[in-house]
């Protein structure tokens, strides 16, 4: 007995459980924390350029847009290089978007368009090697970035435009911030596995309650901003710019390409920041120039 008693007296205990989480775990959301850092502070150049575009607007907005424009279209046409796209045709067609948008009016920015496809076959008959897919190419960088920055342009040179312009950036990186954060905490079911497979159905709902949240709270500081007029934009916004995400995310798996550039180092080029804001500017426009012209 007292040997018996010894030995259990002299057992050794378990080891208590640590309540600290698994290290692999730790990694993760410190890669997490570090990620989104670094996303705040590649951001906060772009915001300071952006408000100071907006808040010029007139000529200086547009030729900012221009060389925003460039940059994307440049991403672009790199990205399906093997196409063989003309970038002069896409270029000129950019300017006279925005031209078009900042003296004229949709019905200029229409005729700026159907001009630019005889102005392409031309220029793409005296390439080297033309083709129809780098015709194709070009076509879509026109429409996809040159009309929706001619929109943004658009949308500027409405009443209180410049307000509208700063609710739809607000509305949209609020909306892809939620959506990142909650599809990493939250996120279980694949949005798009074949197109981005990190997208989650979880991100997309946060995302879309982030931008009409983030669309309505700046518009309590806009007293000619009816709340129903923000919580409308909001919706549109948080409704195109996961669109815009997706089909960015397509253009680059089509393309084998991980970013569209490096403009912004490690979080890709001027596209991957802007895919949203290019379906969200032409949405924007459309809803503000409705109540505007009601």
């Amino acid at each position: 007995m007292a040997s018996g008693l010894h030995s259990s007296r002299g057992a050794r205990r378990p080891p208590r459980r640590s309540r600290r989480p698994p290290p692999a775990r730790r990694r993760a959301r410190q890669n997490q924390r570090s990620d989104l850092s670094a996303r705040t502070l590649a951001a906060l150049p772009a915001i300071a350029v952006a408000l100071f575009l907006v808040i010029e607007g007139g000529a200086v907005f547009a030729l900012g847009l221009f060389a925003l424009g460039c940059v994307c279209m440049h991403e672009l046409y790199a990205m399906y290089d093997r196409a063989h796209p003309v970038r002069l045709a896409g270029f000129l067609a950019l300017a006279g978007l925005l031209v078009a948008a900042l003296y004229g009016d949709q019905f200029q920015v229409l005729l700026v368009a159907v001009a630019a496809l005889p102005v392409l076959f031309a220029l793409t008959l005296s390439q080297r090697r033309p083709s129809v897919g780098g015709m194709a190419v070009t076509l879509l960088g026109i429409y996809w970035v040159g009309f929706a920055l001619a929109h943004a342009v658009l949308l500027r040179g409405l009443p209180h435009g410049g307000g509208i312009v700063i609710d739809v950036l607000v509305g949209t990186f609020l909306g892809d911030t939620g959506a990142y954060l909650g599809g990493r905490m939250f996120g279980r079911r694949p949005l798009a596995r074949n197109i981005s497979p990190r997208k989650t159905v979880e991100g997309l709902v946060i995302g879309m309650a982030c931008a009409v949240f983030g669309v309505w709270i700046a518009g309590r500081y806009q007293d000619w901003l009816p709340g129903t007029h923000a919580l409308v934009l909001g919706l549109g916004v948080a409704l195109v710019a996961p669109v815009g995400d997706l089909f960015e995310s397509f253009i680059k798996r089509e393309a084998g390409a991980k970013d569209s550039g490096s403009l912004f180092g490690a979080h890709g080029g001027a596209l991957d920041r802007l895919d949203a804001v290019l379906f969200a500017a032409v949405v924007g426009y459309y809803i503000w120039s409705a109540y505007v012209h009601v």
